[in-house]
């Protein structure tokens, strides 16, 4: 089976025209076609609500509005078409601190600059094979940050081990998702 990733809209941000053009490029080569880019997230929200990307990819330190303002407003924001979309964190800072609190403000995968078309490639994978479960408590709107179910934990709030309700229904965009892993794969195999 072979992928349209020409019809995936993909939405990068960056303040920084070289790798705004660069990260485009790597785009371009997996096959995405509609890629839209923005300096800012102001600009880049405007983006999101005319085009309805079904992934973002954002810098982090950014005027008037970062990444992390982006995020927030895209995840809460009720004009947003889609707050469940993917957004991967692009920055030069990847201390713990950074990476957790990136997390804590709804991201879906942190990309540490500067990267390779290799480890963007990863990310946008990891996106598509292993999506995460959205939460929403009263200070958090985002994928679920627990990567990894811990089996040794026996406490009073362990979760039981009942099937995972899917949040979202099943649409055209996550049947999208698995045509791009498929062709991901493959075009991977010839890099």
């Amino acid at each position: 089976m072979t992928y349209k990733l020409d019809t995936a809209r993909i939405l990068i941000v960056d303040d920084m025209a070289p790798m705004l053009s660069l990260t485009k490029s790597i785009l371009n080569i997996f096959g995405f076609v509609q890629v839209y880019t923005a300096s800012n997230g102001e600009e880049a929200f405007e983006l999101v609500c005319k085009h309805d990307p079904e992934l973002i990819l954002t810098d982090w330190m950014m005027e008037p509005m970062d990444g992390l303002e982006f995020t927030k407003k895209i995840r809460r924001d009720p004009l947003v078409p889609n707050p469940y979309v993917p957004i991967i964190m692009m920055t030069g800072f990847s201390s713990r601190l950074r990476v957790e609190g990136a997390r804590d403000k709804g991201i879906t995968e942190f990309l540490v600059k500067p990267f390779s078309s290799r480890d963007l490639y990863k990310r946008v994978v990891q996106i598509i094979e292993r999506p995460r479960q959205f939460v929403e408590t009263g200070e958090f709107f985002g994928p679920d940050r627990r990567r990894k179910r811990g089996k040794d934990y026996e406490g009073p709030r362990r979760r039981g081990n009942e099937e995972r309700k899917k949040t979202i229904p099943e649409t055209d965009e996550q049947r999208l998702a698995v045509d791009v892993l498929r062709k991901l794969r493959e075009e991977a195999k010839n890099v």
